[in-house]
């Protein structure tokens, strides 16, 4: 009979204070409890990060990286509900052998951390932890992703704070060039089956004249497959002929003849018999099992030391966009339980996820696929529940919600641009199906939209074009997400209760259908009125709609200037010298007219009302709204403070707002 988890825990402890090596391996009391874990984490390398340099009174971090090697029990309730893991060979213990790439940057100095561990769920093997929340900027491919240097750092806030900070592997799909990170997963032996590709070129990537499969053909018989194209998401899809495409190989095809490159934008679907499915499920079992080794284990089952062995008190995740959805997956499924029975996150803060999943504990699952209008509409990830507040499906009149009420639920914070309203049905977040009413959420949970803010907005964005009509959205919402995740912080570590809810509601009227927004007609901007619509489908090989869908998307209302009234309003909304969304239309060659993927407009104000006539612009201009650079001055700090008092901005960043304010590139707008 093995001891109980928590009882082993105490027992492991002690037999490595006092038993030698050798002694401790054949101790009865020493011996592993049947239940998944770490078996082996190996530390391939340890080196100080940026030269060793000081983060305040955290001192020197250090870069430590290498390989975990786990294993899982099929038999086990809190892995039974992993797609196929019945269906694999087993190791010599009985048990489900994979392996995972982990990074981590801690205090040089144990002592000096604040013994928290800060995990970011990588979105397709890539860290966004330091351009994306503090500032680093985006540099040679690759930087950011393997960060080395005090630039890597940006402003270094977490550093600072002395949290040890951790990612993972948990695709075995996601690409290794560039330091991604990975794991390796078994393949389900004996399986072929049709399943469905779409194939995009150009608007998530570089353009190419090949496509590659999500899966290896079990044959290249091209009269087992088919290709179809359409232009549209809504258009019919007509049937590309046979002699004008071929395999290149068993993972890639292309249009014939061979120089021809598919039109940016035009959606190809391919249908062909695929084989060799991994156990992509394991994903989620990996992470509870690596950070609840990091959190709560002396050394693994070789007597390697925990490279995380100081007091870990607590443990935050952040997942950003794919890695978002992949944490609304991993609580809603159970996996914030340990096999010992232990909690894994206690908060969670998911960014930029909407409503959704991750295509990823399925049979030929794909998780690098995001719905959008455009593009991947008809792939497994908005499904009921939506919210974290109970509510009934229309459709199957079930009652549902996000988290389980099982005792390891983490507090929860969810945080959204203005793009996930039009593209990831964010209000459903906060409003019943059928967007007739809002919901009041438990009190361990959060939502938050920062206003005018798009998708992928982080610290340097410039406001080009790109494939969209308008100039796209450089509004940043890290401000916001760093205040939060320190709110976060408070409220796991000492329970001080974060921020009330911000979003757009019913009651208050700022929680509007696409079309009833009341944005202003500017001249030379494309303008959107359609939301992307929450599709319901069966089969997502053949994908036929189950009738209209019944979810009802609503988006947010904006003011006279074309900004929005409700959520997180930082000092770019409520002191505007632009107007910023969250849409943005395809320009011509890409599909004119349809949503931009997840990118934003920008539109600067106009300086003066002579030029704000002239022109034809209904916005205020900047002389009609402040007078001069000195009144605006005076309402960005007061607007600047009001945000600090609310525990929406850091007193850090309430400065930069202010300083920034007295740039010479704001001072010439109110001098024209």
């Amino acid at each position: 009979m093995q001891p109980s988890s928590s009882v082993f825990d105490l027992l492991k402890r002690a037999c490595m204070k006092t038993l030698a090596g050798a002694v401790f391996a054949a101790a009865w009391l020493c011996i592993s409890p049947a239940q998944a874990r770490i078996t082996e984490i190996n530390v391939q390398q340890i080196e100080p990060f940026a030269g060793n340099a000081v983060f305040g009174k955290t001192g020197a971090y250090e870069r430590v990286w290498g390989v975990a090697k786990g294993e899982l029990d099929p038999a086990d309730a809190r892995n039974k509900g992993i797609v196929n893991i019945d269906k694999v060979s087993l190791n010599a213990n009985g048990r489900v052998p994979y392996e995972v790439d982990w990074f981590m940057l801690r205090p040089t100095d144990a002592s000096k951390g604040n013994h928290k561990l800060l995990f970011e769920v990588t979105n397709r093997g890539r860290k966004f932890l330091m351009n994306w929340l503090m500032d680093a900027p985006t540099q040679a491919v690759g930087a950011v992703n393997n960060p080395a240097t005090e630039i890597d750092a940006g402003n270094a806030l977490f550093f600072h704070q002395g949290w040890t900070m951790v990612w993972s592997g948990w695709d075995p799909d996601a690409p290794k060039s560039n330091n991604g990170m990975a794991m390796k997963s078994p393949v389900v032996p004996n399986i072929q089956r049709m399943i469905r590709d779409e194939l995009v070129n150009g608007t998530r990537g570089a353009q190419a004249s090949t496509f590659r499969l999500a899966y290896e053909a079990a044959n290249t018989e091209k009269g087992n497959a088919r290709l179809t194209v359409r232009r549209q998401e809504k258009d019919a899809r007509v049937e590309v002929p046979s002699g004008n495409w071929e395999y290149v190989n068993a993972q890639e095809i292309r249009l014939l003849p061979a120089e021809t490159k598919p039109t940016p934008g035009t959606l190809y679907e391919f249908h062909y018999p695929a084989k060799n499915p991994k156990v992509l499920g394991i994903g989620f079992a990996a992470t509870r099992d690596l950070v609840s080794f990091l959190r709560n284990e002396i050394s693994d089952d070789k007597f390697l030391r925990n490279p995380a062995d100081r007091r870990i008190d607590k443990v935050i995740s952040v997942g950003i966009s794919q890695s978002g959805r992949y944490l609304r997956d991993f609580v809603h499924q159970g996996f914030n339980q340990d096999e010992g029975q232990r909690k894994v996150f206690d908060g969670v803060l998911a960014h930029i996820s909407g409503i959704g999943g991750v295509f990823l504990n399925a049979e030929f699952g794909q998780p690098a696929r995001t719905n959008t209008q455009h593009e991947d509409h008809y792939y497994p990830e908005n499904k009921f529940p939506f919210s974290a507040a109970s509510a009934t499906d229309p459709l199957s009149k079930k009652r549902g919600k996000l988290l389980r009420s099982d005792g390891f639920d983490p507090l929860w914070m969810e945080v959204n641009t203005s793009t996930e309203y039009w593209q990831k049905g964010a209000s459903l977040l906060h409003t019943d199906p059928l967007g007739q009413r809002d919901l009041k959420l438990p009190a361990s949970a959060r939502v938050y939209m920062v206003a005018g803010t798009q998708h992928a907005g982080r610290a340097g964005l410039k406001p080009d074009k790109g494939p969209c009509m308008n100039l796209r959205n450089p509004h940043s919402p890290a401000p916001a997400l760093r205040a939060l995740l320190v709110a976060l912080d408070e409220w796991v570590s000492v329970g001080q209760a974060p921020p009330a809810s911000r979003v757009p509601t019913l009651a208050a009227k700022t929680l509007v259908e696409a079309g009833s927004t009341g944005f202003p007609r500017v001249p030379g901007l494309a303008l959107n009125d359609t939301a992307n619509k929450i599709a319901q489908f069966a089969d997502w090989v053949n994908p036929l709609e189950i009738g209209p869908s019944p979810y009802r998307v609503l988006v947010a209302k904006v003011g006279s200037d074309g900004n929005e009234l409700a959520g997180i309003r930082l000092p770019d909304i409520s002191e505007p010298l632009a107007t910023y969304t969250g849409w943005n239309l395809y320009q011509a060659p890409f599909t004119e007219g349809e949503m931009c993927d997840r990118d934003g407009s920008y539109s600067p104000l106009p300086a003066s009302r002579a030029e704000r006539e002239a022109s034809g612009d209904p916005r205020p201009s900047l002389e009609e709204r402040y007078g001069g650079h000195r009144n605006y001055s005076l309402k960005l700090e007061a607007a600047v403070q009001r945000l600090v008092k609310e525990r929406f901005l850091l007193v850090e960043d309430a400065q930069r707002y202010i300083e920034a304010g007295k740039e010479d590139a704001v001072v010439k707008r109110f001098a024209r």
